[in-house]
């Protein structure tokens, strides 16, 4: 067996590296098509040439590689990544930033908290919204005002001094 294995090692070494890309994972697959022929030898016909059916094995695993490092993400050294990209908020922050605003819009005036969601949730224009409410647009921009100013107080009441600030977005 060895005898005529050990020959057709640096021709498999040659398929894996054009099939592979890269000498150390060529490397790692003419590895394992041995230790698989080996293993399963004896499944091996006879009059069946050996050259043959190693390189059917290796092509077999280089597939089946190739075709799981599409589905897996790249890999990256640890060196080589952003340490911002290793680490990232609570989620649980957000929904305790979450649960705080929802409070904060409860405790503003009717009036100032309609105008708030529907410029800034439901994206309507300060024209449209006067026209929902049947107000003036000057009102709904100083109510805005207002309730932007109000929000903001009642949030940075319960944040840490060191938090980032709730920024509302104004859409006009």
């Amino acid at each position: 067996m060895v005898r005529q294995l050990e020959p057709l090692v640096p021709a498999l070494r040659r398929y894996a590296r054009a099939l592979m890309r890269d000498r150390s994972d060529a490397d790692d697959l003419v590895q394992d098509c041995l230790e698989r022929a080996i293993g399963r030898w004896y499944q091996r016909r006879n009059e069946e040439d050996p050259r043959a059916w190693m390189f059917t094995i290796l092509h077999n695993l280089a597939m089946t590689r190739l075709r799981r490092q599409v589905q897996r993400p790249a890999h990256v050294s640890i060196e080589d990544v952003d340490e911002a990209s290793l680490s990232c908020t609570a989620p649980q922050e957000d929904r305790l930033r979450y649960r705080d605003l929802l409070s904060a819009l409860t405790e503003l005036p009717e009036e100032q908290r309609t105008v708030l969601l529907l410029v800034t949730v439901e994206d309507l224009s300060y024209a449209d919204a006067a026209q929902v409410l049947d107000i003036p647009i000057g009102t709904i921009m100083s109510r805005l005002s207002r309730a932007r100013e109000r929000l903001t107080r009642l949030m940075s009441a319960d944040l840490r001094p060191d938090a980032p600030r709730l920024h509302l977005r104004s859409i006009k």
